[in-house]
């Protein structure tokens, strides 16, 4: 092996994502005509000078943001990146952190390093060691917080178990989707999708969801609980009234009548009613992401049997994960490329949630592109999951059809083992 391949160039254009709004391509060449491409959505690159405040979609400038961020990759990172060994991913990382992180260029410099090798990504960036294929946990049903007609929280997912191999449990959840389809269409309630490619019917509340989705496992030909799990992305922080101190269920409170607020305590409450009546074994941002002490309560009492993933809570970051690791806030950590700073930080994050008994769960933005970076990254992590969206449109089953050819070049060394 060369110990020594130089960058010789880095060149960053605008591309569209999944909803034709800009976004930002990075192509890395070394000094042997070798190409890393990688293609993030706009909200990963929210931060062109080395801010560390990312706005939100609402507050991103749009096309002119990506125009900023492709300038400066083009005139500033690749000045300071080329001539650099394309090995050195540590190094190459902390040259961005000094100049101004751009997740997307860190990524593509390591698929670059992968192709100089003829390595495969996932087996470049996490070893010998990278055979394990994460659970697909797909969007079926999403709700809108401030929407009346539909369920509050942001989404449920399913998961297989039991599978023999992941292309196994891709299918199982595929037919399970298939038929929720079939179900809302024979119940004349709509098939409109949210961001993730969850169905968006008319629903009084949660629970009428949940048995929509058991309804669907089993005309797939499974059993809930035992062929095939469920997970719910609560969102709670976009429930959560300050001036109340109480999360607010608008389209609850629809359907009742009355105005539904429930306490912290009411919450834990009624999250644990749910996981004991249905077979939830994910429950990702239960409450708000503020509220650490609530998050510890919430552990104490579901944690032994649940996955408690912290998205909001952990926000991809180092120091929160410690701080919930002391407080015994979560179990799980939710991880998105737009979120972290580079790729060594998500490597280290990922082994350091590892260690301490966290599981690791890669999950992809609502505004996708075709790139498929995020399913070797889960193989090179050792991701439990993945959260890619539902089966429905190229920039999602892409990531699902990237891990079915990881899983066969793998062959016989590739494990899908998960306990939930």
């Amino acid at each position: 092996m060369c110990n020594d391949m130089p960058v010789a160039d880095v060149y960053a254009r605008e591309v569209l994502d999944s909803r034709g709004l800009p976004a930002a391509e990075v192509e890395v060449m070394t000094e042997d005509g070798s190409i890393g491409r990688v293609v993030l959505p706009q909200r990963a690159f929210c931060r062109p000078c080395g801010s560390k405040t990312c706005p939100d979609d609402k507050t991103c400038g749009g096309e002119q943001d990506v125009s900023d961020v492709c300038h400066f990759v083009n005139t500033v990172l690749s000045g300071v990146l080329i001539g650099e060994n394309i090995y050195e991913q540590a190094v190459l990382d902390r040259i961005l952190s000094h100049h101004g992180e751009a997740p997307g260029v860190s990524l593509a410099l390591a698929a670059a390093a992968a192709k100089t090798l003829g390595q495969p990504l996932y087996r470049y960036l996490g070893g010998m060691g990278a055979c394990t294929l994460p659970a697909p946990m797909m969007s079926i049903l999403s709700g809108d917080p401030s929407a009346a007609d539909t369920m509050d929280f942001q989404e449920i997912l399913i998961m297989p178990v039991r599978m023999r191999c992941y292309g196994q449990g891709l299918r199982t959840c595929v037919r399970v989707y298939q038929e929720m389809e079939n179900i809302l269409l024979e119940r004349k309630l709509s098939v409109a999708t949210g961001e993730m490619g969850g169905f968006l019917p008319e629903l009084t509340d949660a629970k009428e969801a949940f048995s929509l989705v058991l309804e669907a496992v089993q005309r797939a030909g499974g059993q809930p609980g035992e062929d095939v799990v469920l997970g719910l992305n609560a969102a709670a922080g976009n429930l959560y009234e300050k001036s109340s101190d109480c999360y607010v269920f608008a389209g609850e409170s629809a359907g009742s009548g009355r105005r539904i607020c429930r306490s912290r305590e009411e919450m834990i409450a009624y999250l644990e009613g749910l996981c004991r009546t249905y077979p939830i074994r994910v429950l990702e941002d239960g409450l708000d992401g503020n509220d650490w002490n609530g998050w510890k309560m919430l552990t104490d009492r579901l944690g032994g049997r649940v996955e408690l993933v912290g998205g909001d809570l952990f926000h991809t970051n180092r120091k929160r994960l410690a701080r919930g690791i002391c407080s015994g806030a979560g179990n799980a950590i939710r991880m998105n490329a737009d979120e972290a700073g580079t790729l060594t930080d998500m490597l280290a994050l990922a082994e350091f949630a590892r260690q301490n008994g966290y599981r690791t769960v890669i999950s992809c933005c609502h505004r996708e592109t075709e790139d498929t970076f995020a399913a070797d990254l889960a193989v090179a992590a050792g991701a439990a999951q993945i959260q890619a969206g539902a089966p429905r449109g190229a920039e999602r089953t892409a990531k699902y059809n990237r891990l079915l050819h990881i899983e066969d070049s793998l062959g016989l060394a590739a494990s899908c083992g998960i306990d939930l």
